[in-house]
Protein backbone atom coordinates (compact mmCIF):
# COMPACT_ATOMS: atom_id res chain seq x y z
CA UNK A 1 0.00 0.00 0.00
CA UNK A 2 1.17 3.50 -0.79
CA UNK A 3 3.05 5.04 2.15
CA UNK A 4 1.11 8.30 1.77
CA UNK A 5 -2.22 6.50 2.23
CA UNK A 6 -0.90 4.70 5.31
CA UNK A 7 0.26 7.98 6.79
CA UNK A 8 -3.06 9.68 5.99
CA UNK A 9 -5.09 6.91 7.65
CA UNK A 10 -2.80 6.92 10.69
CA UNK A 11 -3.18 10.70 11.10
CA UNK A 12 -6.98 10.47 10.77
CA UNK A 13 -7.11 7.70 13.38
CA UNK A 14 -4.90 9.61 15.84
CA UNK A 15 -6.91 12.81 15.37
CA UNK A 16 -10.21 11.01 15.99
CA UNK A 17 -8.88 9.21 19.04
CA UNK A 18 -7.38 12.43 20.37
CA UNK A 19 -10.67 14.30 19.86
CA UNK A 20 -12.59 11.60 21.71
CA UNK A 21 -10.17 11.62 24.64
CA UNK A 22 -10.24 15.43 24.74
CA UNK A 23 -14.02 15.51 25.18
CA UNK A 24 -13.95 12.67 27.71
CA UNK A 25 -11.42 14.42 29.94
CA UNK A 26 -12.92 17.88 29.33
CA UNK A 27 -16.45 17.04 30.45
CA UNK A 28 -15.80 14.18 32.87
CA UNK A 29 -13.88 14.28 36.11
CA UNK A 30 -12.25 10.84 36.06
CA UNK A 31 -11.49 11.05 39.79
CA UNK A 32 -15.23 11.30 40.49
CA UNK A 33 -16.22 8.20 38.53
CA UNK A 34 -16.42 6.21 41.76
CA UNK A 35 -18.85 8.78 43.17
CA UNK A 36 -22.39 7.46 42.65
CA UNK A 37 -24.05 10.88 42.95
CA UNK A 38 -21.66 12.33 40.36
CA UNK A 39 -22.50 9.52 37.96
CA UNK A 40 -26.24 9.93 38.60
CA UNK A 41 -26.18 13.70 38.05
CA UNK A 42 -24.24 13.44 34.79
CA UNK A 43 -26.42 10.57 33.61
CA UNK A 44 -29.48 12.75 34.14
CA UNK A 45 -27.90 15.61 32.17
CA UNK A 46 -27.13 13.23 29.29
CA UNK A 47 -30.59 11.65 29.27
CA UNK A 48 -32.35 15.02 29.55
CA UNK A 49 -30.38 16.29 26.57
CA UNK A 50 -31.32 13.16 24.62
CA UNK A 51 -35.02 13.57 25.46
CA UNK A 52 -35.03 17.25 24.49
CA UNK A 53 -33.08 16.74 21.26
CA UNK A 54 -33.95 13.15 20.40
CA UNK A 55 -33.60 13.24 16.61
CA UNK A 56 -30.36 15.25 16.52
CA UNK A 57 -28.83 13.31 19.41
CA UNK A 58 -29.74 9.95 17.83
CA UNK A 59 -28.20 10.90 14.48
CA UNK A 60 -24.99 12.13 16.12
CA UNK A 61 -24.73 9.06 18.36
CA UNK A 62 -25.38 6.73 15.41
CA UNK A 63 -22.67 8.38 13.31
CA UNK A 64 -20.29 8.30 16.27
CA UNK A 65 -20.96 4.56 16.77
CA UNK A 66 -20.33 3.80 13.10
CA UNK A 67 -17.12 5.78 13.20
CA UNK A 68 -16.08 4.11 16.47
CA UNK A 69 -16.34 0.65 14.88
CA UNK A 70 -14.58 1.88 11.75
CA UNK A 71 -11.73 3.13 13.93
CA UNK A 72 -11.27 -0.36 15.48
CA UNK A 73 -13.04 0.52 18.73
CA UNK A 74 -14.27 -2.09 21.22
CA UNK A 75 -17.90 -3.05 20.70
CA UNK A 76 -19.18 -3.79 24.23
CA UNK A 77 -18.73 -0.30 25.81
CA UNK A 78 -20.70 1.37 23.01
CA UNK A 79 -23.42 -1.30 23.13
CA UNK A 80 -23.79 -0.84 26.91
CA UNK A 81 -23.92 2.94 26.44
CA UNK A 82 -26.55 2.56 23.72
CA UNK A 83 -28.75 0.48 26.01
CA UNK A 84 -28.14 2.93 28.83
CA UNK A 85 -29.23 5.94 26.77
CA UNK A 86 -31.93 4.52 24.49
CA UNK A 87 -33.22 1.45 26.32
CA UNK A 88 -33.00 -2.18 25.29
CA UNK A 89 -35.20 -2.11 22.17
CA UNK A 90 -34.23 1.15 20.48
CA UNK A 91 -30.66 0.63 21.71
CA UNK A 92 -30.46 -2.81 20.12
CA UNK A 93 -31.88 -1.49 16.84
CA UNK A 94 -29.41 1.40 16.72
CA UNK A 95 -26.35 -0.58 17.80
CA UNK A 96 -27.01 -3.46 15.37
CA UNK A 97 -27.37 -1.04 12.45
CA UNK A 98 -24.37 1.08 13.49
CA UNK A 99 -22.11 -1.90 14.16
CA UNK A 100 -23.11 -3.56 10.89
CA UNK A 101 -22.48 -0.42 8.85
CA UNK A 102 -19.21 0.37 10.67
CA UNK A 103 -18.00 -3.21 10.29
CA UNK A 104 -18.85 -3.25 6.59
CA UNK A 105 -16.99 0.01 5.98
CA UNK A 106 -14.01 -1.33 7.92
CA UNK A 107 -14.11 -4.54 5.86
CA UNK A 108 -14.10 -2.53 2.62
CA UNK A 109 -11.20 -0.41 3.86
CA UNK A 110 -9.22 -3.42 5.05
CA UNK A 111 -9.91 -5.40 1.89
CA UNK A 112 -8.76 -2.53 -0.30
CA UNK A 113 -5.70 -1.32 1.60
CA UNK A 114 -4.59 -3.97 4.08
CA UNK A 115 -5.47 -7.33 2.50
CA UNK A 116 -1.84 -8.46 2.11
CA UNK A 117 -1.03 -7.67 5.74
CA UNK A 118 -4.18 -9.38 7.07
CA UNK A 119 -3.64 -12.51 4.99
CA UNK A 120 -0.02 -12.72 6.10
CA UNK A 121 -0.87 -12.10 9.76
CA UNK A 122 -3.97 -14.25 10.27
CA UNK A 123 -4.40 -16.74 7.43
CA UNK A 124 -2.57 -19.57 9.24
CA UNK A 125 -4.89 -19.16 12.26
CA UNK A 126 -8.10 -19.57 10.24
CA UNK A 127 -6.88 -21.96 7.56
CA UNK A 128 -9.03 -24.79 8.92
CA UNK A 129 -12.18 -22.69 8.46
CA UNK A 130 -11.66 -21.93 4.77
CA UNK A 131 -13.55 -24.98 3.57
CA UNK A 132 -16.57 -23.93 5.62
CA UNK A 133 -16.60 -20.39 4.25
CA UNK A 134 -16.07 -21.60 0.71
CA UNK A 135 -19.11 -23.85 1.15
CA UNK A 136 -21.50 -21.17 2.48
CA UNK A 137 -19.84 -17.93 3.54
CA UNK A 138 -23.10 -16.23 4.58
CA UNK A 139 -24.22 -19.00 6.93
CA UNK A 140 -20.86 -19.68 8.56
CA UNK A 141 -20.02 -16.03 9.12
CA UNK A 142 -23.46 -15.51 10.65
CA UNK A 143 -22.77 -18.41 13.04
CA UNK A 144 -19.32 -16.92 13.70
CA UNK A 145 -20.95 -13.60 14.67
CA UNK A 146 -23.60 -15.34 16.74
CA UNK A 147 -20.94 -17.18 18.75
CA UNK A 148 -19.18 -13.92 19.55
CA UNK A 149 -16.39 -14.59 17.09
CA UNK A 150 -14.96 -17.36 19.25
CA UNK A 151 -13.54 -14.83 21.70
CA UNK A 152 -11.68 -12.92 18.98
CA UNK A 153 -11.66 -9.13 19.56
CA UNK A 154 -14.44 -7.39 17.67
CA UNK A 155 -12.12 -5.29 15.50
CA UNK A 156 -10.26 -8.39 14.30
CA UNK A 157 -13.53 -10.21 13.66
CA UNK A 158 -14.47 -7.42 11.29
CA UNK A 159 -11.43 -7.83 9.05
CA UNK A 160 -10.89 -11.61 9.08
CA UNK A 161 -13.24 -12.21 6.09
CA UNK A 162 -10.65 -10.40 3.96
CA UNK A 163 -8.79 -13.73 4.01
CA UNK A 164 -11.79 -15.44 2.39
CA UNK A 165 -12.50 -12.55 -0.01
CA UNK A 166 -16.09 -12.55 1.23
CA UNK A 167 -18.78 -10.82 -0.80
CA UNK A 168 -19.83 -7.51 0.77
CA UNK A 169 -23.54 -8.35 0.56
CA UNK A 170 -23.04 -11.62 2.44
CA UNK A 171 -20.80 -9.87 4.96
CA UNK A 172 -23.37 -7.14 5.63
CA UNK A 173 -26.43 -9.36 6.09
CA UNK A 174 -24.69 -12.12 8.03
CA UNK A 175 -23.33 -9.46 10.39
CA UNK A 176 -26.72 -7.77 10.68
CA UNK A 177 -28.41 -11.01 11.72
CA UNK A 178 -25.55 -12.54 13.67
CA UNK A 179 -25.00 -9.56 15.97
CA UNK A 180 -28.61 -9.33 17.17
CA UNK A 181 -28.54 -11.86 20.07
CA UNK A 182 -25.32 -10.62 21.68
CA UNK A 183 -26.05 -6.92 21.21
CA UNK A 184 -29.56 -7.35 22.58
CA UNK A 185 -28.17 -8.86 25.79
CA UNK A 186 -25.55 -6.11 26.12
CA UNK A 187 -28.21 -3.44 25.57
CA UNK A 188 -30.43 -5.05 28.21
CA UNK A 189 -27.48 -4.81 30.58
CA UNK A 190 -26.99 -1.13 29.71
CA UNK A 191 -30.69 -0.41 30.23
CA UNK A 192 -30.52 -2.23 33.57
CA UNK A 193 -27.60 -0.11 34.72
CA UNK A 194 -29.53 3.04 33.79
CA UNK A 195 -32.55 1.83 35.76
CA UNK A 196 -30.44 1.11 38.84
CA UNK A 197 -28.74 4.53 38.71
CA UNK A 198 -32.05 6.31 38.17
CA UNK A 199 -33.94 4.54 40.95
CA UNK A 200 -31.34 4.55 43.72
CA UNK A 201 -29.71 7.23 45.84
CA UNK A 202 -26.69 5.15 46.81
CA UNK A 203 -24.91 2.12 45.42
CA UNK A 204 -24.98 -1.36 46.93
CA UNK A 205 -22.94 -3.78 44.83
CA UNK A 206 -24.56 -6.92 46.27
CA UNK A 207 -28.05 -5.62 45.52
CA UNK A 208 -26.94 -4.60 42.04
CA UNK A 209 -25.58 -8.05 41.21
CA UNK A 210 -28.75 -9.70 42.56
CA UNK A 211 -31.13 -7.31 40.76
CA UNK A 212 -33.05 -8.76 37.76
CA UNK A 213 -31.77 -5.91 35.56
CA UNK A 214 -28.24 -7.29 35.96
CA UNK A 215 -28.40 -11.02 36.59
CA UNK A 216 -30.86 -11.71 33.74
CA UNK A 217 -28.53 -10.37 31.00
CA UNK A 218 -25.67 -12.16 32.76
CA UNK A 219 -27.61 -15.40 32.42
CA UNK A 220 -28.18 -14.43 28.79
CA UNK A 221 -24.42 -14.18 28.32
CA UNK A 222 -24.07 -17.65 29.82
CA UNK A 223 -26.64 -19.02 27.38
CA UNK A 224 -24.75 -17.40 24.48
CA UNK A 225 -21.49 -18.97 25.70
CA UNK A 226 -23.07 -22.43 25.92
CA UNK A 227 -24.70 -22.00 22.51
CA UNK A 228 -21.37 -20.79 21.12
CA UNK A 229 -19.61 -23.90 22.41
CA UNK A 230 -22.08 -26.26 20.77
CA UNK A 231 -22.26 -24.18 17.58
CA UNK A 232 -18.48 -24.33 17.16
CA UNK A 233 -18.47 -28.08 17.75
CA UNK A 234 -21.35 -28.56 15.32
CA UNK A 235 -20.43 -26.23 12.48
CA UNK A 236 -16.66 -25.68 12.66
CA UNK A 237 -15.23 -29.00 13.80
CA UNK A 238 -16.62 -31.19 11.05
Amino acid sequence: MNINIKLFLAIIYILCLGTLLFFVFKYLDVKELNNFLYIKENSKILLDYKNNNFFLFTIIFFIFSVFWVLMLGFGSPIAILTGFIFGQWVGTFLSVLAFTLGSSLLYLLANYYFSDFIIKKFSNKVEKYKKHFNKNEFFYFMIFRFTGGGGIPFAIQNVLPVIFNMKLKNYFYSTLIGLIPTLFIVNVLGAGIESIINNNEEINYIEIVLSPEIYKPMLGFLVILIASFFARRTFFNK
